[in-house]
């Protein structure tokens, strides 16, 4: 990250351990406001982890999580994942149509999605009005995908958190879901966080990179970093020499 980039996600000294393993030791780092961020690593690197403790899904031992300026136990829960969505590669769904999938975080809210601003979110995606009222069963994996993100998006998250989001998909969906997180990105300025073990794409879509391994933040800063790796592990890891 550059001096002239604002952090929306401060990280310091952050540890999390489940019984006696520790799954994030120690992190120190940030995440640029308006830019997008990708983390790669081997299995149980812990960035699944690092996205539930962005999301307040569990609370980190030791260490504390800043989002924008303020403490994160300092948030009311809902109010901190409107601010923080989290996508999944799952990408799972309520039996019903479209409009019900994407009514269902503000149904949570005792609230109503009014259908103009559903056909918003479906354009915002790439899929037209006519998906609205499909049944969620009749749509394709990528489809599902779109809708699942569109979702997201029905809070106006300031920071958007996807985990592995294309791993399942074929390469012409991927393309495509690609295409729409940067074109989100781009459009209301959203911080896009994105876990991928693809790094062909964190090298294209990412702005920045973090490497983690065994819960650490092994290497961080422009996503080039993967091409020019300073630390042996992440050289190893580039070359495929682990998972």
């Amino acid at each position: 990250m550059t001096t002239a980039e604002q952090p929306i996600i401060q990280l310091k000294n952050v540890t999390f351990s489940d019984g006696d393993l520790t799954i994030i030791n120690d992190i120190t780092g940030s995440f640029p406001e308006g830019r997008i961020t990708t983390l790669v690593g081997p299995s149980g690197a812990g960035k699944t982890t690092l996205f539930r403790l962005l999301n307040r899904l569990i609370s980190p031992d030791t260490g504390e999580i800043v989002i924008k300026g303020k403490r994160i136990e300092e948030y009311n829960p809902i109010e901190l994942r409107r601010k923080v969505g989290l996508a999944l590669q799952s990408a799972t769904m309520i039996n019903g149509t479209v409009f019900k999938n994407l009514s269902l975080p503000l149904t949570l809210q005792g609230e109503e999605l009014p259908e103009e601003e559903a056909n918003e979110l479906l354009e915002d995606v790439a899929l037209g009005k006519d998906f609205l009222h499909r049944n969620i069963k009749d749509l394709s994996g990528g489809q599902k995908q779109k809708v699942s993100i569109a979702r997201t998006l029905v809070n106006k998250p300031k920071v958007l958190l996807l985990d592995e989001i294309t791993s399942s998909l074929d390469r012409v969906s991927q393309q495509d879901i690609e295409e729409l997180i940067q074109k989100i990105n781009q459009k209301y300025g959203t911080t896009i966080i994105w876990i991928t073990h693809n790094l062909e794409q964190a090298l294209s879509i990412g702005d920045y990179t973090w490497v983690m391994m065994a819960g650490e933040l092994i290497e961080s800063g422009e996503s080039n970093l993967l091409n020019e790796p300073k630390d042996e592990r992440v050289k190893r890891f580039v070359r495929g020499d682990m998972e």
